[in-house]
């Protein structure tokens, strides 16, 4: 389990990581927040201070208040995430499972356009140098190596991160105040009537909250992050986050204010407002903080689906540790979907002001579904007041949704981003009912029934021996049951003779990083049922942990492992384990009404796609033995089949 002290640690390094690791998607916003609110609109007061105004107060109700504030007190074992969350509150209601699944299919979404977004908004500063500079191959290249890289980890350019965003947050800060100064007035731009004047006011105001919600897309990905940082870290360095974020925003609203012309096209008030002299270095920094944002999404993706594959809302697929750092993580298969997509995204759209259209729906619905989760959170878990939860609920509800409203006009934009969406929503919700529907299949038997049986098949000589010791993966949590097909796998055609009988079940708990097991000998030496406890962000490795299991065993005397002490022969110094996975196929007899056969076989499918069983649980292929077992769920009927004789 997961130490929290360690992750709430208040120390000088502690703070530079959650620099670098938390804020990499909101601490790039002012690249592109302003230009989008402002567009090529006449430049006057109502809108430039107006939108610094709603940017300000959306960071203040959605970032400080509901994630800062609210969501970050839902740590499970110091782990944040949807999924997480989820984990805390599923118990209290079944239909939970499908705002879980929304909420993570758009967050995945989200780390296909926020690297090219991020990416292209610094890489584009290059043409105020180099005018007509084709920006989109220098995105592509950076992007493309971003991704190539993540197979050897980040762990040492990742040392850099925090240091690199703290000269980051730095310069938007002193950039903003150098602007200031020649507008000073802009700081009454605090005032929330500049954001009721914009939104009620001003010619279609109420339409740009769907550019100014581009301010507070990383908060989202900070509640993930919980876990790398602690709660204490990140609330501390928010409040310097924060200060810079404003201060930039204002100095952009002064700069704009100063100059008064509509921006032309291609022109970011970001990059205007610097000084010629630092406008090279500026690039350069911005396109680092661009690429550390990418890497904190990438980095965040991987995690999701590994928890996903943890509570069985995704198909098993390869996952790598590409370095010693604990919890980093690499899965090859979402790695390569996520820079097919960035670059289809960055091909597509050319520039980023043309992404900003299409940006910011997924992560509306994101939030959504986490105030959904967060309300069962604060009222079964805090036990809080009921009345007080509806009415945060319906203040952030209030503002998420007039958020959702003025993101779905973007939908014609983002027309081919919806196929995928569809697509990761249809995986899950097909992984996680198909396998509910597998499970309630399931038949399960009382094992003391057959103890006797097993013990005579173990002593029969006239039965070749199959194995030393024969384990079976269970899905039996009680220690009396076992699966009917496991005793059919022993007993039925050809007996399976073992000296030894292991019943192993791999149970996933509720947190993220339990790691424990008990043991219960049916019969002494001959029968015993093992349950390893793992928490839903620990790779599952069962042939190392069983064997790691049987040492401990042997080395404190309660187990006699047979020919020798270590289970092993003279002719052989490794012990004779053999590991038997059943796995299930869809029999030839079924009849499907037209859900069932679309969630099963999608079922079916995908489970061939993913990653097989003994890759899975982490067994040596030399070790295993695949028995197919047919899935019965509606048999034909009766066929009235008549025999005509000659």
């Amino acid at each position: 389990m997961k130490s929290d002290n360690h992750s709430n640690r208040i120390t000088i390094a502690s703070l530079l990581v959650a620099l670098g690791i938390i804020y990499g998607d909101i601490g790039t916003s002012p690249l592109y927040v302003l230009k989008a609110i402002v567009g090529d609109r006449p430049i006057d007061e109502t809108l430039v201070l107006g939108g610094v105004s709603c940017v300000f107060w959306t960071l203040v109700f959605q970032t400080t208040i509901k994630y800062i504030v609210l969501t970050l007190m839902a740590d499970n074992q110091g782990e944040g995430g949807i999924f997480s969350l989820y984990a805390l509150v599923r118990r209290y209601g079944k239909f939970l499972v499908i705002p879980t699944i929304l909420g993570a299919t758009t967050l995945l979404a989200d780390g296909i356009i926020t690297p090219p977004i991020s990416v292209a908004s610094a890489v584009e500063g290059l043409e105020m140098i180099i005018p007509h500079i084709p920006t989109v191959p220098i995105v592509v290249i950076i992007l493309s190596l971003l991704f190539f890289f993540q197979r050897f980890g980040t762990q040492k350019v990742g040392i850099a991160f925090g240091p690199i965003m703290f000269i980051w947050f730095t310069m938007l800060m002193i950039i903003g105040i150098s602007q200031i100064f020649h507008f000073p007035e802009v700081v009454k731009s605090l005032n929330p009537v500049y954001a009721w004047n914009l939104l009620i006011r001003y010619p279609h105001g109420f339409w740009l909250l769907g550019a100014v919600f581009l301010a507070t897309t990383g908060a989202e990905a900070l509640y993930s992050d919980l876990g790398h940082c602690g709660r204490r870290n990140i609330r501390i360095t928010w409040g310097f986050v924060k200060v810079c974020l404003v201060v930039n925003y204002m100095g952009q609203a002064a700069w704009l204010l100063h100059q008064g012309d509509p921006l032309l096209a291609g022109r970011n008030p970001f990059f205007e407002m610097m000084p010629d002299w630092f406008l090279l270095p500026g690039i350069i920094i911005a396109t680092a903080a661009a690429i550390i944002a990418s890497q904190a999404l990438i980095s965040g993706s991987f995690t999701l689906i590994s928890e996903a594959m943890s509570l069985n809302f995704w198909p098993r697929v390869s996952v790598r540790q590409p370095s010693d750092l604990k919890g980093q993580i690499y899965i090859p298969s979402i790695n390569t979907i996520l820079w097919i997509g960035c670059v289809m995204m960055i091909l597509y759209f050319q520039s980023s002001t043309h992404m900003e259209a299409a940006y910011g729906f997924s992560i509306t619905i994101a939030m959504m579904m986490t105030t959904i989760l967060l309300s069962y959170f604060l009222i079964y878990k805090l036990k809080w007041n009921v009345i007080f939860v509806v009415l945060i609920l319906m203040l952030f509800g209030t503002i998420e949704i007039s958020f959702f409203i003025t993101n779905v006009v973007k939908i014609k934009e983002r027309w081919m981003f919806l196929f995928f969406e569809l697509l990761i929503f249809s995986v899950m919700y097909t992984w996680y009912y198909a396998r509910k529907i597998n499970n309630r299949f399931v038949k399960f038997v009382e094992l003391g029934k057959y103890t006797t049986l097993i013990r005579e098949l173990s002593e029969d000589d006239s039965i070749p021996k199959f194995a030393t010791h024969l384990i079976y993966l269970t899905k039996a949590n009680h220690r009396e049951q076992i699966e009917e097909k496991v005793i059919k796998s022993i007993l039925s055609k050809k007996p399976k003779r073992a000296d030894v009988y292991w019943f192993l079940h791999l149970h996933r708990t509720d947190e993220p990083y339990t790691l424990s097991y008990d043991v219960s000998e049916l019969v002494d030496d001959k029968i015993i049922k093992v349950n390893i406890h793992i928490g839903f962000r620990v790779q599952a490795r069962a042939e190392l942990f069983f064997k790691r299991i049987v040492q401990e065993l042997v080395a404190q005397k309660e187990l006699n492992l047979h020919v020798r002490p270590d289970g092993s022969t003279r002719y052989n110094a490794q012990p004779d384990f053999k590991f038997v996975v059943l796995e299930k196929f869809l029999s030839v007899e079924n009849e499907f009404t037209l859900k069932e056969g679309l969630l099963l076989n999608g079922y079916f499918y995908l489970k061939h796609l993913g990653q097989s069983d003994e890759k899975a649980f982490g067994l040596d292929k030399s070790d295993v033995v695949i028995e197919q077992v047919p899935l019965v769920y509606h048999s034909t009927p009766p066929i009235p089949l008549t025999r005509k004789y000659n």
